[in-house]
């Protein structure tokens, strides 16, 4: 009998600790220049397609209209910072991806948009970082530049 009751406490003490793991949602804002100049970037990431943060973009030759991606990762065993670098990163080459499959050179006006709220900066992005995945979104508009 005793032995049950040792079981199933040990049960309900893994259950408790894999929920409180899988709940953390650290809220973190990193530099996008970390991300855009990773050594992993290098090879990934298309010069011929520009990426613009915040606003900044006077001149447009032509509107293809807006991109919002959304990434997860797996964030086992890397530091918070790791995680959302990798994520970032593919959040960016799926940008980049909508551009080409429109035929356009740039994606402007890139702000994070976690959980649909709108973070616009030249300098920063939102990642959100639990125990075991790490989150990116972001909206911006597809456009071709002269």
């Amino acid at each position: 009998m005793k032995k049950g009751y040792f079981a199933l406490a040990l049960l309900l003490a893994g259950v408790t600790a894999a929920a409180s793991a899988e709940a953390r949602d650290t809220r973190l804002f990193l530099p996008i220049e970390e991300a855009i100049n990773a050594p992993e970037a290098e090879n990934k990431l298309n010069p011929n397609i520009r990426l613009v943060f915040g606003e900044g973009v006077a001149e447009v030759s032509e509107e293809h209209g807006p991109v919002v991606t959304n990434r997860k990762t797996n964030a086992f065993n890397k530091t918070d910072e790791e995680a959302c670098r990798w994520v970032m990163l593919s959040a960016l080459i799926a940008l980049q991806e909508r551009a080409r499959e429109q035929h356009a050179n740039a994606v402007i006006n890139i702000e994070s948009y976690y959980d649909q709220v709108e973070m616009s900066s030249t300098s920063e992005y939102e990642c959100h970082a639990g125990a075991l995945m790490a989150g990116v979104a972001l909206k911006g508009d597809v456009v071709t530049l002269p």
